[in-house]
């Protein structure tokens, strides 16, 4: 499975640009599940197990990172762009980026602290300040490499660190995309659908129409989601932790999960040893915002990878909750299956 997440963070994927990441599933599923992908680009995937469901029960990951467009070539030859996703400015300063389907190098580039004027020392610059320096000479040489609509990515490779951790881009949501495909490799005991989505970080488009189609009676849903028990952050503020095993959400700024869900998975980690933790903030959103209310509705719960420095390119995860995860998502989908 780790193989799969390193493998998975190294394809460059921003909204609206999945298909790479696509087509890495597509590949690895072949002869495991039957699939199909939809006009928006999602993938869905249906595994046949050894008995029929009972309940319809989806299972979601996005496919997609956040990144930056290019939107402007100035006659110098740099480059402007616009954030895809949610992303702080702060992350972005000095960055190295890869930019298109020719993976054309480049820095993100910062005046130099010399040239700062006294204020603009306290300060991050707007964000339309930054440009990106590919090195051209002028904007006809940058088009030679470059073009507008382009995506990019920050540059990261995966490491692994301390005892057990690994930092890399686009944990969010790769490792969930690699769960789902581990699932889908072993041998299931119901039927199950599941749901690659587009474009969740700019709106949760993808999960909106595949939920619409597919019309799950239950959803379970599998991110990463942030963990801030780092320096500095009071324990009540570090919403999960590291090495404390799978994130289970009660609400977020998108969601009202399931209550009867949300106990059951308690229940289930406790008779099965997983360890598990309470997302102990209501803060951000995934893809159950849209799936939990399409359509008729659909009973969703949420079940995510605590990860530190999320949306950045030093994201980084326990390894060993990945095993916590994966049981919690297997057992959960076993039993709302057959419920």
């Amino acid at each position: 499975m780790l193989k799969k997440i390193k493998d998975l963070c190294q394809i460059p994927a921003v909204s609206g640009g999945e298909e790479k990441v696509r087509a890495y599933l597509i590949k690895k599923i072949e002869g495991k599940a039957d699939h199909e992908v939809d006009a928006l680009g999602n993938l869905i995937v249906y595994k046949k197990g050894k008995k029929a469901a009972k309940n319809k029960v989806m299972l979601a990951a996005h496919m997609d990172e956040i990144g930056l467009i290019i939107n402007l070539i100035n006659d110098e030859g740099f480059l402007k762009f616009i954030k895809v996703g949610g992303i702080d400015t702060a992350v972005l300063l000095g960055r190295s980026v890869e930019i298109g389907d020719k993976a054309v190098k480049g820095v993100i580039g910062v005046k130099p602290i010399h040239l700062l004027k006294e204020e603009e020392k306290h300060t991050f610059p707007e964000d339309g300040e930054l440009y990106i320096d590919i090195g051209a000479k002028s904007r006809e040489d940058a088009l030679k490499h470059v073009s507008l609509g382009d995506l990019a990515v920050l540059e990261s490779q995966p490491t692994e660190f301390g005892t057990s951790l690994l930092k890399a881009r686009a944990l969010d949501d790769r490792a969930g995309c690699a769960l789902l495909l581990h699932m889908i490799e072993q041998e299931s005991q119901y039927d199950l659908t599941f749901a690659f989505t587009v474009q969740e970080e700019v709106g949760l488009r993808g999960a909106k129409t595949a939920a619409w189609a597919l019309e799950p009676d239950y959803a379970l849903v599998v991110e990463a989601t942030t963990a801030a028990d780092i320096a500095g952050v009071e324990a009540e503020k570090e919403v999960c932790s590291l090495g404390k095993g799978a994130v289970v959400s009660f609400m977020d700024r998108a969601t009202v999960y399931d209550r009867e869900m949300y106990k059951k998975a308690f229940e289930l980690a406790e008779k099965h040893g997983i360890k598990i933790q309470p997302k102990a903030a209501v803060a951000g959103g995934n893809d159950a915002g849209a799936i939990h209310s399409a359509g008729g509705g659909a009973k969703t719960l949420a079940i995510s990878l605590p990860c530190r420095y999320l949306h950045s390119a030093s994201s980084t995860i326990d390894k060993n909750d990945l095993e916590e995860v994966y049981k919690l998502i297997v057992k959960l989908g076993e039993y709302y299956a057959n419920d």
